[in-house]
């Protein structure tokens, strides 16, 4: 069976990991989104879609939406 997870405990942990969340840059914590990029195969003439995961903040919100 599962533990049981306390509202605290789930705090507790979602600050832990935002402490390294934090752009370097401008100091802005970081949302992640799932980037979808859809290329065209030059042998077969068919659309393959590429998907990743990005971390975006303030400084780099430009480059991921353009």
């Amino acid at each position: 069976m599962a533990k049981d997870q306390s509202f605290a405990a789930k705090v507790a942990k979602a600050s832990a990991d935002s402490k390294d969340g934090h752009c370097p840059t401008c100091d802005e914590s970081y949302s992640t989104v799932q980037l979808v990029v859809s290329e065209k195969v030059e042998k077969s003439g068919a659309w393959k879609f590429n998907q990743r995961f990005v971390r975006v903040c303030k400084c780099n919100h430009s480059e991921v939406y353009g």
